[in-house]
Order: structure tokens, then sequence, then C-alpha cells
């Protein structure tokens, strides 16, 4: 019977090759030098300065009788009699003088019985010293020796262990700079396929095509194509990087490798690159493999040209052995490198070029459609009401992430769970939305008559100027119920907008300047409470002018530096212009909105009584004050325009637009105390 071969001995180079030498197992030395302390020990708990010798019982009698003895030892365990010979009577005894015997000279015999000897030294009338005593065994005396040893061993052993192990596989002391990647199989690897994967089609393809050319690798070479050797995966935080690589581990028939970027440094130089050596090693051993980094920038930051010391010269360090390894001077074939960041600009450019990572797989938080696949994905363990509208969900997250949108869904049934429902309804969601998106609601919070109307003015001045605006975000709810840190908010469904054009973003300055100017209408005085709006506004008229080029006195200029530097790009004369322009562009959105109010004043004041009345009023309340918007959002236009799917809706149901509510970006926070925190 044939006997099957490693195909890995056969290679050239390989350190199995030729004859092993054995190995010295260093437990062999613990074992002698423990044994040789407790021998030192145990020959030092002994008398040095003592001399015994050993008689007879009669010789013991006739020393006893003569009166040689200054101190008698009876030890019943070891049946034997010591006896303390006096100085006067050493040289009788020993022949030899006091300075040859030592301190204490004995000597030692065995006694028949200690009734016998007791009898004896009664007879003769002894008037020395007598002492009984049980010595402890030979093993006991070890024992003893050895414990304070057994013990220091012991704690350095455990101490050893707390930091990761003697050796082996657990690293440690012993084994620094071995790698801590986890590897994976198709059985012990995630169980999370692609099909757990939603709403990012585009980075979904891009990875399991590499998935493909692991499997089917002569698709791809007959036509004279390479493997890829690295795709960095890029996106900002909860986008479902990390979940796309456990795609590929779960998809994958191949060892996958998973590491993350923070596990290559540790306090001693030169750690991170022997880790960096020992994991491709591994990887390339069992090729073709996919090696997944998560959070590279860890170490993959831009080198730096000034001189630094300890951590930054190690994490350096361990960056050009990636490179090396990615692709250097040896051979790399057969491991694929997935890596995953959320800053990507801060990442060295040599670990950017082609030829290291080949690819960059964008993954962007989801728009509405990709929203509706992600909330299927998320509501399948869930119990859910009858005619759930899953587009309404999608709706009223904006911007919110994968991991996000998970978070709802749990939110929701804790929500539902909570208030006792048998199932988790719309309004749970709602809800859900609010706690995340606007902190707890504080229904204990007082507040006198006064505070809570100027809270009411403020927020329908948002909500007035922000309806009669064309391109402001459509209102869907106004409250001055205070939740989280918040005492009111007005709160949109966000336009997400490809582009933003001038006049977008004036008109989005605009309403978020309608609390301030409400505020000074209608009540004569301004207060803290539009802190958050005025911050806020500040950052997007510098950006329209510095970055963006949509001023009259800096027009077509962009002064954006993604470079990490002190200096400013523009000169001082440059920048008293944009501060010019970004004052002029806030005072003229500030003029509109107070005379967009001024015009509308009854139907503010209306809307302020409302919301002081209820609390809490939606779109279609603003609607019956003003009347219907004449422009459609977006988000209305882009649903219309794009086919819609089976499992849109769990069971259809007709949106109810009077309660479509809790969205988004609120964008004020009164507080009449004068503390103001940023609102969601």
């Amino acid at each position: 019977m044939a006997t099957p071969q490693n195909p890995q001995m056969n290679k050239p180079g390989n350190k199995s090759d030729g004859p092993k030498m054995p190995k010295f197992n260093l437990n062999w030395i613990y074992v002698i030098i423990i044994g040789a302390l407790a021998v030192m020990l145990y020959q030092g708990n002994q008398n040095p300065g003592s001399f015994d010798k050993e008689i007879s019982y009669s010789e013991m009698k006739t020393y006893l009788s003569k009166g040689y003895a200054s101190e008698v030892t009876v030890d019943k365990t070891e049946g034997v009699v010591h006896v303390a010979i006096t100085p006067a009577h050493i040289r009788d005894v020993f022949k030899k003088g006091v300075d040859e015997v030592g301190k204490k000279p004995t000597v030692t015999t065995r006694y028949p019985s200690a009734d016998k000897v007791e009898d004896y030294l009664a007879s003769i009338d002894y008037k020395g010293k007598v002492t009984y005593e049980e010595t402890r065994s030979i093993w006991l005396n070890i024992l003893s020796s050895l414990f304070p040893i057994i013990f220091f061993v012991g704690l350095w052993w455990f101490l050893m262990r707390r930091m990761g192990g003697m050796g082996g596989s657990g690293g440690g002391i012993f084994s620094v700079g071995k790698s801590k990647a986890k590897e994976y199989d198709k059985e012990s690897g995630p169980q999370v396929t692609f099909k757990d994967v939603a709403g990012q089609e585009g980075a979904k393809q891009e990875v399991q095509e590499i998935v493909d050319f692991l499997k089917n690798p002569g698709k791809y070479t007959e036509l004279g194509g390479k493997i890829p050797k690295g795709a960095l995966l890029v996106g900002p935080p909860g986008t479902g990087k990390t979940l796309l690589a456990k795609a590929v581990a779960g998809e994958a028939e191949v060892p996958f490798f998973s590491m993350s970027g923070s596990d290559f440094v540790e306090m001693f130089v030169g750690v991170g690159a022997s880790r960096v050596r020992d994991l491709f090693e591994k990887a390339k051993a069992k090729a073709p493999a996919i090696v997944f980094i998560d959070e590279i920038d860890a170490i993959g930051r831009a080198r730096s040209n000034r001189a630094s010391f300890g951590g930054n010269d190690e994490r350096e360090s361990t960056l050009n052995q990636l490179l090396t390894e990615m692709d250097g001077f040896g051979t790399n074939s057969g491991v694929i490198i997935l890596a995953a960041t959320n800053r990507v600009d801060v990442l060295d450019s040599a670990l950017l070029r082609a030829g290291r990572f080949d690819r960059q797989i964008h993954v962007d938080l989801p728009d509405l459609p990709e929203r509706i696949a992600i909330f299927n994905v998320h509501l399948r363990p869930l119990k859910l009401e009858e005619g759930l509208d899953i587009e309404l969900l999608a709706r009223q997250t904006p911007g919110f992430s994968g991991a996000d949108i998970a978070n709802v869904c749990n939110e929701a049934a804790l929500i539902a769970a909570r208030h006792n429902h048998d199932h988790v309804g719309k309004q749970d969601f709602l809800d859900a939305v609010d706690r995340i998106v606007g902190g707890l609601e504080k229904k204990t919070k007082v507040m006198t008559q006064a505070e809570k109307r100027s809270i009411a003015l403020h927020e329908a001045g948002h909500a007035a100027v922000s309806w009669l605006l064309e391109f402001a975000n459509p209102l869907i709810k106004v409250t001055i119920v205070p939740r989280g840190q918040a005492l009111g908010a007005a709160w949109y469904l966000p336009e997400e907008r490809t582009i933003v054009t001038k006049e977008q973003m004036l008109d989005e300055l605009c309403a978020t300047l309608g609390g301030r100017a409400a505020e000074e209408i209608f009540t004569g005085h301004i207060s803290s409470g539009a802190m958050n709006d005025l911050e806020k506004v500040t950052k997007r008229a510098y950006g329209m002018v510095a970055y963006m080029g949509m001023s009259e006195k800096l027009p077509n200029l962009c002064y954006y530096n993604n470079q990490e530097s002190f200096v400013k790009p523009y000169s001082d004369d440059t920048a008293r212009l944009i501060d010019e322009e970004v004052q002029r562009i806030i005072n003229e959105q500030y003029l509109r909105a107070k005379e967009l109010l001024t015009e509308h004043a009854g139907q503010h004041k209306e809307l302020a009584d409302l919301l002081c009345e209820k609390e809490v009023i939606f779109a279609k309340d603003v609607e019956d004050i003003f009347g219907a918007r004449p422009w459609r959002s977006r988000a209305d236009i882009l649903l219309e325009e794009q086919p819609k799917e089976d499992d849109t809706v769990l069971s259809s149901s007709e949106n109810d637009n009077n309660s479509e509510a809790v969205l988004a970006s609120s964008e004020n926070d009164n507080r009449p105390d004068g503390e103001n925190t940023e609102n969601s």
C-alpha cells in the first residue's frame, strides 16, 4: 500500500529537509535547578557547628552517671536519645578539644523505651535539662524545605501563563514573535455566507470574484489573468466590511487567516515584524489561502519623515515587513490579502499601490433600496405584525449603516417586549429610531410654561421655514418633549442627494437659522438654545466658501488639504476674505428666515400654539396650517423610477401618512438654563 506523500516535503528549501536535530526539553532544566536548590537548602538546615557521635546505650548511661551530660533530648519519633556533653568533659568523650568538636558536641544512642530512660534518669537523680520531642519525618523536612521554592516557582509560572504561556501555540514569553492569527476552514469558519450580506452588491461582487478565482483559477488563467494580491475594504464604520470578510471565510474552500492590525505590535521591539513573517509563512505553507487584517490602519499609517522613537519605530518596521511580504523580492503566490479600514486617508502610499492592494473596494452607507434589502435580512428572526411596510422603515433611517439598522431592529423588539406586545409593530420601530437618534425620552423633565412656549416658538420656526423652502429637507415631526439632552427637536427626512447645489445648501442654512430668527421676532430676545444651530451653519458656510468655491469673492477655489499639516494652504488676506464671505452668507440667510417668518407670522403662531397643546405634531398638522408643499421629495421620485420587488412589503398595507414619523436630523436644542448639547 503506497503511503501518500506531503507535497510540502518536496518543495526545495523546505525547513523539514535533512536530518532533524533532537530538541532539548527545557523542563528538565527547571527540575535540575529545583533539585539542587532543595539539597542545598536541606543541608543548610543542619547545624554546621555541631559534632555528633553515635554510642551504645550502656555508654550513654555511663556518661549520665558520671555527670558528663548538660542536656538530654529524648526523640520519641526516631527512638533515640541526644546527650549534650558539657565543655569540661568534651576531651573525655571525644578525645578532642573544644575548638575541634564545635559549639554543641552531642552523643546519640537508641533507647529501648522512653519509660526506661525516664526511670534511669530518676534513679541517678539527674538535675540537668530533659526535653521530649517528636521530630518530623525526612519527607516532611524535605517538603518544608521545598515549599518556598515551589511557591516562588509556581508564582513565576502563573505570571508567565498570564503573559500568554511558557511557549507553544499560546504565545507568551517564549513565542512572543509568533503570529496570533486565527485559522478557519470550511467546517470551523464563521457560518456567514454572501446571502447574509445585503445592500452592498458592488462590493459583494468584488469579493465573490476573489473566492471564485480560488475555486476556479483556470477560468481566469486561461486568458492570461493573474490572481490579485490584495483587496482593501474601505468605508465608514458599520457598513459591513468585516461582515464581507466573514462571508469570504464562510464561502471559500481554502484556509482563512484572520488577525487584527493591533495584534502585530506589542511592547517588545521587533515583535510586529516577526509576527508578520510568521503569518505569511503559515499562509504560504497552506496556499492557496486568504489572510484578513482588520483595522489595518493600526500598522499601515503613513510613515513620517521626522525622527521618531519607541512605538513609531516599531510600527514602521512592522509596516516595512508587511510591504516586503506582500510584494517584495521574494514571491508570494497563492496568498490573497484582504484588509479593512475606515481611515484610508492615513494609510501609507506604498501600501496602497498596485501590486500590493490591487483593488480598493468601497463599502459605502446604503441608499434607500439597499436599506430595504438590509431590513429584510435583520427582520427574519423577529415576530412581526401583519402589514409591516419595510419601505417605510427604510425611509425612516436615512444615513443609517447596516449596523445601525441591526440596532434598530433589536431595539424595536426590546420596546415591543417592554410594552407586552405580541408582535413587533410599526410604532415599535418608529420609537426605536427615536430612541437611537434622539436619545431616551425624559418624561420627568420639569419646565415652566414660559420655557415651554419659548421652545415651541423656536421649533415652530424651524418647521415653518423648512416647509416654505423648496430645497429644505422634508419635515416629518416636531416635538418639544425632552429627549436625551435636547429639550425639543424638528425631525426631517434628509434628502440623500448625489450632488448638492448652492441653492440647496442655502435653503438648508436658512431652515437651520429659522429657530434663532423666530426667537428674535416673537420673543424679542435670543437664547443659548440655538448654539447647535449656529455651529452647524458655520461649518457648512465655511465648507461652501473654502472647499466648494461657492462664494462671490473667492469663486472656483478649493483650499482643502487632506494631508496632516499645521500650515494653512492660504494667506492671511485670503483667510480674512473667507471669514467675510462666511459672515455675509449666514447674515443673508438669517434675514431671509426673518422675512419668511414675518410674512407668515399668523401661521407660525398657530403652529406654535398647536405644538404647546399637543407637544408632538406631524407633517400632516403642518400641512393643515401652511397648505401642501408643491415640491416632491427625492425619495418619492427615486422609488417611482426603480422597479419594486415583491419582498418590499412583508404583507401589503397602506402607509399611514399621519403617523409617518420620527426621522433623522434634529437641528436644534432649546435649553432655557443656558446648557446646550448636540442633538442627533
